[in-house]
């Protein structure tokens, strides 16, 4: 046998050796592509940068120093050279909604902030633009429930403004966050109760028929729904299934579903997991992979709603479910690209009142401690000011509960209006709603975990965490597989004794880093009704060392205790972009518009955000051995930018971030994505 000098055999080795010491095959045939003069973040466990990449057959065959690399430089190589430029691994959004981000010729607001008066305006304009015939439903897409929506003397509450748009179609004002929406009186008349029958939503059904869905439902002074409704009650009015808008805009879709990967791939996006698919959704992920257009890897959270399959002693058929979810799962368990391997669940809802109702709608969102009851005020601008709150222990509001019926008249309610300054209505007593009952979630959880399925459950309030983590931890205790890819989405609000348990847990925590910041105007939806708090301003909605503050998206106490940070847009909620590096800029600096931060202790550094969005969020997808980070035998994806995020982070400009494009986004080794300007 030959013997080679030991020095030969060394330098052979050292050649072929890629960041950390990872060792690659010596190249016994060239490279397609060698990607060089890059600064490239490789996201793996050393956090380790590179200055080239080899490419063969879609996969990495090394990941190092531009000398090295020349080794897998052959004739038919192409050789990009990037100029310095900053590469990643393609980003991963852990909590999506795909099929609704592309923008088409609709009714859209936009999240355009509009008075009840230029709502009515835009809703009119809408029924002209495009010849909606009465009777039909005028569907307005993105409105922004948060801001504007101040109301004047011919308009004071959503419905009156859209029943002076028209009345002679139903109209649905969509919440840009799916949990709000309003209705005008033609679409409101036609709501439909428990049983699908149409009665009507009124004063006289919310003592009926909606008498269990009040928490859900705005009223104005005289007891008449005021045009809000939150959550799943919008089927009982745009439904049974699907709104109007969902038949119309999945149709679209399903005309050119290569529109959606395209707008993910645009921002560097490579893998998702969509948060929320219905059976019917799934034929739109078939076209994708049928036209060859799948240009991400997708995991399916198939969703099934336990009230769906309701049985007729009360209980819930999940044996059938079970067999849906699991049939589903098979179809697509010898893709590459696609597994529904997630089942997702909703513990609950939001946790925004509505300080302009009479009685000031409450949130709904589970919470720990029962909510506070404000009592607002106008000042002579028309702004909403807090006068106080309502002592709902007093003796006059033990007496409104305790004989409810006595205040409901409209003569009733102004007699106790005009003498206790405030709606006898909030004299109640809530500490907000789990969308099913504690039982249903614990048993959803545990058959889903025993099938062998992840959960990805939805929680905004802290009483809904601690529900969701101890149905997760139950059915732990029942045993089958645990895939360490449980999680749960967006955490809003959570007591630190929980946060804990996350973190001992090892759970997934999908937040929405741009959703941790202060505003005037979300923040009066949200903290007086938590906690009792002096004023209007944000000094005074959001105090430091007040609950909310301490608590609300806690991102570094998650990941401190050892939760598992990853990165979900929840687009289209707040805009239809999921706008990847806006978010990383926001879970740096948590706040917007040059308004103080969110409790800046809860901020993360950009290694941690870029992990989220990378390598974390691949493992959440179950993606982890083959993308999330640019390592030897690692599907080829990658994104190059057009700013060096790392630096300006380091060198204290985290801001500038928001604004960084996408130059080329590349997937398992080929370029899907190129900026033309």
């Amino acid at each position: 046998m030959r013997k080679f000098p030991i020095c030969l055999l060394l330098l052979v080795q050292s050649a072929a050796l890629g960041v950390g010491g990872a060792e690659a095959a010596t190249p016994l045939l060239p490279a397609d592509m060698v990607i060089t003069d890059a600064k490239i973040y490789t996201a793996d466990r050393k956090h380790s940068m590179a200055e080239a990449l080899a490419i063969r057959g879609g996969k990495l065959e090394y990941v190092g120093d531009a000398r090295r690399v020349r080794a897998f430089i052959g004739p038919a190589t192409q050789i990009k050279r990037l100029g310095g430029r900053l590469v990643l691994p393609g980003l991963v959004d852990s909590h999506i909604h795909p099929t609704y981000i592309v923008e088409r010729d609709v009714c859209d607001l936009d999240n355009r902030v509009v008075s009840l008066q230029e709502l009515t305006a835009f809703v009119r304009g809408c029924i002209e633009r495009y010849h909606i015939p009465p009777g039909q439903w005028v569907s307005v897409r993105q409105w922004d429930y948060m801001h504007g929506n101040g109301p004047d003397a011919e308009r004071p509450t959503l419905r009156a403004a859209l029943d002076a748009a028209t009345t002679l179609h139903p109209v649905h004002l969509l919440g840009n966050d799916g949990h709000h929406s309003a209705f005008n009186s033609v679409a409101l008349a036609g709501a439909r109760n428990a049983a699908g029958q149409p009665v009507g939503l009124s004063r006289a059904t919310l003592a009926t028929d909606f008498a269990n869905d009040r928490l859900l439902i705005g009223v104005d002074a005289s007891g008449e729904p005021d045009g809000g409704v939150t959550e799943a009650l919008q089927y009982a009015i745009d439904g049974p299934d699907q709104y109007a808008s969902e038949r119309e805009d999945f149709a679209a879709l399903m005309r050119a579903p290569e529109r959606v990967t395209e707008r993910l791939n645009s921002v560097g996006i490579t893998a998702v997991l969509d948060a929320l698919v219905p059976p019917g959704n799934l034929q739109f992920y078939d076209a994708l992979a049928q036209s060859g257009h799948l240009t991400v890897r997708a995991c399916l959270a198939q969703f099934y709603d336990p009230d769906k399959y309701a049985t007729q002693d009360g209980g819930v058929d999940f044996p059938r479910m079970l067999a849906q979810a699991q049939a589903v799962r098979t179809k697509y368990a010898s893709q590459k690209l696609l597994r529904a391997d997630v089942v997702k669940l909703f513990a609950d809802g939001g946790i925004e009142g509505n300080p302009y109702a009479s009685p000031p709608t409450l949130p709904n969102g589970a919470v720990l401690r029962p909510y506070q009851e404000p009592r607002f005020g106008r000042d002579g601008a028309g702004h909403v000011t807090l006068q106080g709150y309502v002592d709902t222990d007093s003796a006059i509001c033990r007496a409104v509960r305790a004989n409810p019926s006595a205040y409901t008249a409209p003569a009733a309610v102004a007699d106790f209006m005009r003498t206790q300054g405030y709606h006898p209505g909030q004299c109640r007593v809530s500490d907000g709603q789990l969308y099913h009952s504690r039982e249903v979630i614990f048993e959803f959880v545990k058959q889903f975990h025993l099938a062998g399925f992840a959960l990805h459950i939805h929680v905004i309030g802290d009483r809904a965490a601690r529900t969701a983590i101890d149905a997760l931890e139950a059915a732990w205790a029942a045993g089958g597989p645990n895939l360490g890819r449980d999680g749960l989405a967006h955490l809003q609000l959570a007591h630190p004794d929980d946060v804990a348990r996350i973190g001992r847990d090892h759970l997934n925590i999908a937040f929405t880093y741009s959703w941790a910041y202060t505003d005037p105007e979300y923040d009066l939806m949200v903290t007086p009704f938590l906690e009792q708090v002096a004023g209007t301003t944000v000094a005074e909605l959001v105090a430091p060392g007040s609950y909310y503050y301490a608590n609300g998206y806690p991102v570094r106490a998650v990941r401190d205790a050892g939760g598992i940070l990853v990165a979900g847009s929840d687009a289209p909620v707040d805009t239809r972009d999921p706008r990847p590096f806006y978010n990383m800029a926001k879970a740096i600096t948590r706040r917007r518009n040059g308004l103080p931060p969110l409790n800046a202790e809860q901020s993360i550094s950009i290694r941690d955000v870029i992990d989220s969005y990378t390598i974390s969020g691949a493992r959440f997808l179950g993606w982890g051995a083959v993308s999330g980070s640019l390592e030897r035998g690692k599907s080829a994806d990658f994104v190059v930018l057009d700013r060096d995020i790392l630096a300006l982070a380091d060198q204290g400009h985290p801001e500038r971030i928001e604004d960084t494009h996408v130059l080329e986004t590349w997937f398992l080794g080929k370029r899907v994505f190129i900026r033309r300007n």
